[in-house]
């Protein structure tokens, strides 16, 4: 059969790889009528793309068939039922049936694999491809034709004329590798159209990574670099890397009220949309509570606001909330914050990403907020992607106009303090705040240090946490050792805030 002659300049129609995560990483799919190669240990996920394959050609109508060398059709029909799926419209062509009972036409098929004489296998697949004619096929898997080649030479060959094959049949081939052999088959990634690699990663506590990249594709920009994933029921839920520079979205840079006046004459009139600003300081100084104050107010705005908790439990911010008479509570049951307790010991950073992405092109929201960054670290152990996943965040987040305000604890309450890792730099505007101690009460210290987008008071300002809120007092001079940790005070009593029995810890 012939293939359909095109001209120089058409750009042939992609074919649907099944997710549509994946086909958005490779621009629009797979080309037709081209074998590619999905390589990956046991485990990591191949039959479950592959399926997922098979699956979106059944949706169109197409004939598609699964020839397998390594499951049986009993164990991939129980893998399609525990996702929900049905492999009725998917022809399985199992090369190791269970049967025991020989069949003079076919008695072949019912030998292991590594009994079986290569050229003998072949022509059992291509008599079937002959006979069904499908559009789509996987190959299940080399692993078992590796073996029965017996030589790297003779294997390159046989995958060549399987290639030329399918191509003449005018079917898109995905071919299963296990990786089992011990050395690096790039032979096979030459001859392949193109090669997707998916791993599984186990890290030192929580579950397990997974994640894919495209090594190559012929003829299609890809998006290339490690992209999450999980398995989950009904396939693979694949998170493309986030690249800012393809998200741009027209917005107003204005100020951002806090709800507090004291505190947005401190940074200027407020913070501004576009941009993200760094809450840093001791534990229990109040930063999670003045992140927190930034949403409820844009709350009673009608604003949205996504509300990423790490380090605290739903029920310990509701309840600091209420204890400091802030109106969190209506902004949850309106649905205008949406409050998520994250536990990073079961998130990757790609689907981190992804749910930021949803809560604003889906959710609306207009602040993020995420508490904390500290928490953020333990999901992405190696410091240095944390920081280049971090600049893409919140440079996307950036050009939709949304205002982050990330939340980040030094190690140790008083003295000199340090950070698990150092963000300022990245961010707009950062207020630090810090304990300190005045006729024999321990008081909070809140100052702005740095604000790129504009002015805002370079004093130094006492806060109080009460059950009427958050009270910002005037500025304080005789102020000293602020910024080696250990602040001093040598003024006198008169500017100072009262600090009564309501008063928060």
């Amino acid at each position: 059969m012939n293939l359909i002659e095109q001209t120089d300049d058409e750009d042939p129609p992609r074919i649907s790889t099944g997710s549509a995560a994946l086909d958005n990483i490779l621009g629009g799919g797979l080309d037709r009528d081209r074998m590619y190669l999905y390589e990956g240990r046991p485990g990591t996920g191949k039959t479950t793309i592959a399926m997922q394959f098979l699956l979106e050609g059944a949706r169109q109508g197409e004939r598609v068939l699964y020839i397998t060398l390594s499951e049986t059709q009993q164990e991939l029909r129980l893998v399609a039922r525990r996702h929900g799926w049905s492999l009725d419209q998917i022809d399985v062509f199992e090369l190791i049936p269970p049967e025991t009972t020989l069949d003079p036409e076919r008695e072949l098929t019912i030998l292991h694999p590594a009994e079986m004489e290569l050229s003998e296998t072949t022509k059992l697949v291509f008599d079937r491809v002959s006979e069904i004619n499908p559009t789509r096929i996987v190959f299940d898997s080399l692993s078992e034709l590796r073996l029965l080649a017996q030589s790297s030479l003779r294997y390159r060959r046989q995958v060549l004329a399987l290639k030329h094959f399918f191509t003449s049949r005018r079917s898109t081939v995905i071919l299963l590798d296990d990786l089992s052999s011990q050395e690096n088959d790039l032979q096979l990634h030459s001859i392949s159209h193109g090669v997707v690699s998916l791993e599984q990663l186990a890290i030192d506590y929580g579950a397990e990574r997974r994640r894919l990249r495209v090594i190559k594709m012929r003829g299609i920009r890809f998006r290339g670099g490690y992209h999450d994933f999980t398995i989950e029921k009904g396939g693979l839920a694949i998170y493309p890397r986030l690249i800012a520079a393809e998200h741009h979205t027209p917005f107003v840079g204005e100020f951002v009220p806090s709800g507090n006046a004291e505190l947005d004459r401190l940074v200027g009139g407020g913070l501004e949309r576009g941009t993200n600003a760094l809450l840093i300081g001791a534990a229990g100084v109040g930063k999670s509570t003045i992140a927190l104050s930034y949403a409820v107010a844009a709350a009673q705005r009608g604003e949205h606001v996504a509300f990423f908790a790490f380090d605290e439990g739903r029920g310990t911010i509701e309840a600091r909330a209420r204890s400091l008479g802030l109106g969190l509570q209506p902004a949850l049951d309106a649905g205008l914050i949406c409050l998520q307790q994250v536990n990073p010991a079961e998130l990757s950073p790609g689907e981190f990403a992804s749910i930021v992405r949803r809560s604003v092109e889906v959710g609306g929201a207009r602040i993020v907020v995420i508490d904390s960054l500290n928490g953020y670290l333990n999901a992405m152990p190696d410091e240095r992607f944390l920081i280049l996943q971090m600049h893409e965040l919140l440079t996307y987040l950036a050009q939709q106009g949304v205002l982050t305000i990330q939340v980040l604890a030094q190690h140790g309450l008083v003295g000199p303090t340090e950070t698990p890792l150092d963000i300022s730099y990245l961010s707009d505007a950062v207020l630090m705040l810090r304990y300190f101690e005045a006729e024999g009460i321990v008081r909070r210290a809140l100052s702005v240090v740095k604000k790129r987008s504009g002015h805002h008071e370079h004093a130094i300002r006492e806060f109080v946490l009460s059950s009427n809120g958050i009270a910002v007092g005037p500025p304080l001079k005789k102020f000293s050792g602020i910024f080696s940790g250990s602040p001093r005070y040598s003024g006198d009593s008169a500017p100072l805030m009262s600090v009564d029995e309501h008063a928060e810890g």
